[in-house]
């Protein structure tokens, strides 16, 4: 996705921060800071990040870290880059060993990274822009937040191949994923804001059959409750603003400091 700025391609401060290539740095920290015990996830964040971001108590994602000098109360609307997609450790591999046709090659798992992609900016697109909500834009101005996201340690349970009389497998669980998620004032390029959550896709009460309809269905499930989490947070902080108003109120101010 083009980001633009008065009719022009991203300057080159906001290219830095809005970069489509994650570093290697950041997939690493992001996966690590996930771990498992008993099924249980266990998380362990230091209070300030190495950018100066402040932890913030969440009950709802594993952590968020926010500046306490951003003015999340500005942005209007929200730009979106492409996401980044990326599978679990030796995934293809796991899920090959049990398969004796239909198996995943790399031209399968770039498009399954594809999709994903395309479905996680569907799903929050329409949840930030319901019920006129928050306008989902492609370029940077004063009042747009930017985000940058990624889909990490992707564990699809049973992929969709679409291959010809394969047999029907049942599931519990289409899979997991982990949401690292960057959000930057679009138009300086300061990142105010980043969260991090991992999610399981639980099918209640029944085994379902995998395929494509319910792998996209679960997705979708998924995506929209970080959807829902940060339309949340940012109608807890968001009020009509009004620069005239705001100048009209200096305006005054100083009249009657002169009086």
């Amino acid at each position: 996705m083009n980001i633009t700025i008065n009719g022009s391609l991203k300057s080159a401060r906001l290219a830095a921060a809005t970069a489509v290539v994650i570093p290697a740095l950041f997939i690493a920290s992001a996966s690590i800071a996930l771990a498992q015990e008993d099924d249980e996830e266990i998380y362990d964040y230091a209070g300030i990040s190495f950018d100066g971001l402040e932890l913030i108590e969440a009950s709802n994602v594993a952590a968020v870290y926010i500046d306490p000098e951003a003015d999340f109360s500005v942005f209007q609307r929200v730009a979106i880059l492409d996401p980044f997609v990326a599978f679990r450790s030796n995934w293809q591999r796991d899920v090959n060993r049990s398969r004796s046709r239909g198996r995943i090659n790399t031209s399968d798992m770039e498009r399954i990274k594809t999709d994903v992609a395309s479905i996680f900016k569907d799903v929050f697109t329409e949840t930030l822009e319901a019920d006129d909500g928050f306008e989902v834009v492609v370029f940077a101005d004063y009042d747009v937040l930017l985000l940058r996201p990624a889909i990490i340690d992707l564990d699809i349970t049973a992929p969709d191949m679409r291959t010809a009389g394969r047999s029907r497998t049942y599931i519990a669980s289409a899979g997991a994923a982990t949401l690292y998620i960057e959000l930057f004032d679009s138009l300086s390029g300061n990142i105010i804001g980043r969260a991090i959550d991992r999610r399981a896709s639980r099918i209640p009460g029944r085994a379902a059959w995998a395929g494509r309809v319910t792998n996209t269905a679960e997705a979708r499930r998924m995506f929209r409750g970080w959807a829902d989490i940060l339309r949340d947070f940012l109608e807890q902080h968001y009020y009509e603003y009004e620069p005239e108003a705001e100048l009209e109120s200096e305006s005054e101010s100083d009249s009657d400091s002169e009086q």
